[in-house]
């Protein structure tokens, strides 16, 4: 007969389950970090605490009990795949890739995991795989909003826009109150006035106005519809009012002013020769987002030596791990302050190690993540062989695309994005930064203009080959036919041959970007068409 002790751990057990159930994850944690410290050997328990942590953000402590669950139970899949997906938050890709792959080879049928494996692959770019998970999740569950969604946006990476369009129809009839779907559907091609989705956005958002994620997603969306229609103050007005509603209340530019002292304060310099780790693999495009530098990332992809490896987040976790920083941010002034006397080749061997897969056999990889301008000092210290390219845009049109766009929700760098003065002054501190590692690292940056790339294709394609030591190919010309997947909000338009439209796309809102514009003229930023160089 069990004991009283055994029945009141199991009664706890079932309140955790329960409360999991629920998705109330602090009781969940608490529930099951008790039990832990009373059954340490227990899978289910260990998986329980683990699964809270993750959805808690505790990454390191759900990482840690979910190895345990799976080494006490490595017949489990469930298991298995949430171990690889706080492996892919922490970026630590190959880990989760390999995790994801036993939870596989356990043959899971059920649409949770499978679901969860397929968000596993799509952040390690392996998009075809996701996508044929996602297109099993929908089988067994054809009726649930969410797991339509993900199919969805796995099909726009891969260019099958139609399909994806399709998706996305069938998540809303399923859930009209799914609202990232508006935005999403929004984006898939030019609305036009005899074909547009703006009068059934209004209605959807009637009676919702006052919850922040409808307010949010579907006045972006009618935002993004009108402008395609000419009609910008209209479109104007929503999208303020769709990044009112996703502004975040703690955020303040004083933070961002910190942070960026804190890179150009603690920064040590140019290392000396031979300090970091030796290899020409990776290739670095960053800039602001929403400057072209997806645009170049497959200019330079669609050339036959060079692999696209997506946005990887690997670098600034690697800095964060071999500079002893304990604050639980990746991104943070105390990171950078710890990273002054960092040894420079272990951290470049530590990223080459991250990213061992990336390359897919070719001679180099593109990392692509817009905030490396952050790094670019270290990158430049730790990897003294690899190619680090700049993207600019004019200064208005870059501030303007950026409040256009609801970029990432769930990282730090983007809080900025919501208002459009904090924009300008997050611009100015980019722009001071980017002059601050032009002084310190003499020619190992290559600053390359959007409007000189659309106004001179080829010319400019020459000068980008050149610089990563890469021979002349006239696919580099044709990059809207490369068939590698495309993981960012530019998915859609980079499969469109060049275009011009973009370029000072910001006179047609010239009267509601008044104050912006007298934020750039009282700093001495030029704009107009011509690239801002002078720091503030």
């Amino acid at each position: 007969m069990p004991s009283d002790r055994t029945q009141d751990q199991a009664r706890r057990y079932a309140d955790a389950v329960a409360a999991v159930n629920k998705g109330d994850w602090h009781q969940a944690q608490q529930l099951s970090m008790h039990l832990l410290r009373e059954v340490p050997s227990h899978p289910g328990v260990c998986f329980i605490a683990g699964l809270a942590a993750l959805y808690l953000q505790q990454l390191p402590l759900a990482v840690s009990c979910l190895q345990r669950a799976v080494a006490l139970d490595a017949t489990r899949a469930e298991y298995q795949a949430q171990l690889a997906r706080a492996l892919a938050m922490l970026s630590r890709t190959s880990e989760a890739v390999e995790a994801a792959d036993k939870a596989l080879a356990l043959s899971p049928t059920d649409a949770m995991t499978l679901d969860t494996l397929g968000v596993v692959y799509t952040q390690a770019n392996a998009y075809e795989m996701a996508a044929s998970l996602f297109r099993r999740v929908i089988e067994l569950v054809p009726g649930q909003a969410s797991y339509r969604f993900n199919f969805a946006t796995s099909l726009i990476f891969s260019g099958d826009l139609d399909q994806a369009e399709h998706e996305l129809e069938t998540c809303l009839a399923l859930d009209p109150h799914y609202w990232k779907a508006y935005l999403t559907l929004s984006q898939q091609r030019k609305q036009t006035s005899e074909c547009n989705h703006i009068e059934r956005f209004r209605e959807a958002l009637k009676d919702h106005e006052a919850k922040p994620e409808a307010a949010m997603y579907v006045n972006l969306a009618l935002g993004k519809e009108l402008e395609d229609l000419g009609r910008y103050p209209e479109a104007f007005e929503s999208i303020a009012k769709g990044k009112r509603a996703g502004r975040s209340p703690s955020y303040a530019s004083d933070r961002d002013d910190v942070l960026f002292d804190a890179i150009e304060q603690s920064f040590p310099g140019a290392a000396a020769a031979g300090a970091g780790f030796r290899t020409d693999v990776p290739i670095f495009v960053f800039g602001m987002p929403r400057t072209g530098t997806t645009l170049v990332e497959r200019i330079i992809s669609s050339h036959p030596d060079v692999q696209s490896a997506g946005e990887l987040q690997d670098f600034g976790f690697a800095l964060k791990r071999i500079s002893g920083s304990r604050t639980q941010d990746l991104l943070d002034p105390d990171t950078f302050a710890n990273a002054a006397d960092v040894d420079w080749k272990r951290l470049g061997e530590e990223y080459i190690a991250s990213t061992s897969n990336r390359a897919g056999g070719r001679a180099h990889f593109t990392d692509k993540l817009p905030h490396n301008f952050l790094y670019a000092g270290h990158i430049a210290n730790a990897l003294p062989d690899a190619k680090l390219i700049c993207v600019r845009r004019d200064p208005v049109d870059t501030c303007l695309s950026n409040f256009r766009q609801l970029l990432s929700r769930n990282s730090a760098y983007y809080d900025y994005s919501f208002d459009l003065l904090d924009i300008g002054r997050y611009y100015l501190r980019f722009n001071r930064l980017m002059a601050f590692w032009q002084a310190s690292l003499a020619d190992r940056i290559l600053e390359i203009s959007y409007e000189d790339l659309v106004g001179q294709q080829e010319a400019m394609t020459r000068r980008l080959l050149d610089f990563c030591g890469l021979g002349w190919h006239e696919d580099c010309l044709r990059f809207e036919e490369n068939s590698a997947p495309v993981a960012t909000a530019s998915a859609v338009q980079v499969r469109a041959p060049m275009y011009r439209s973009s370029v000072r796309r910001w006179r047609h809102y010239e009267p509601q970007l008044a104050e912006l514009l007298q934020l750039f003229d009282a700093a001495g930023i030029e704009y107009g068409g011509r690239n801002a160089t002078k720091a503030t």
